[in-house]
């Protein structure tokens, strides 16, 4: 993988934006990306740090999925809240989390979030579909650190 600055063009941050737009379009649901630079500690230890300081896990019906990416280490970590891990099949994080690989090997990095986004969003929708008062409760722009 390339260095946080190449890691992704201005118009692919866009791109991946619309894409967690518009796959919270049908649900309460909420996803994130985060991208850092290096990881000095556990991947999943890490990603869990940002889950929480990213406030994910206070939403209403704990259905946050944060895609999680190092880049220098070379790793990523999809993280899914209790509610959304709690009725999902037990396969489905390793299947999205294949998906997303398959492009990252290939340095197409922007497809592989947006695939990821597109994965957690039917799974959102399938599980926690919008209903009239829904609000988005996270932003929805790529955090960094």
């Amino acid at each position: 993988m390339p260095n946080i600055e190449d890691f992704l063009s201005a118009k692919d941050e866009e791109e991946i934006v619309e894409a967690i737009r518009v796959s919270e379009g049908n649900t309460s649901g909420e996803i994130r990306v985060h991208i850092e630079k290096s990881c000095d500690i556990d991947v999943y230890e890490r990603a869990l740090d940002v889950f929480h300081i990213l406030k994910m896990d206070n939403t209403k019906e704990q259905n946050g999925v944060l895609i999680y990416v190092s880049v220098d280490s070379k790793t990523f970590v999809i993280f899914g809240d209790q509610g959304i891990n709690n009725v999902i099949d037990s396969n489905f994080w390793n299947s999205t989390r294949d998906q997303i690989q398959q492009q990252f090997k290939s340095g197409n990095f922007k497809q592989g979030l947006i695939n990821g986004i597109k994965e957690a969003g039917k799974a959102l929708t399938t599980h926690f579909p919008w209903q009239h008062g829904d609000k988005n409760e996270l932003d929805n722009t790529i955090s960094k650190g």
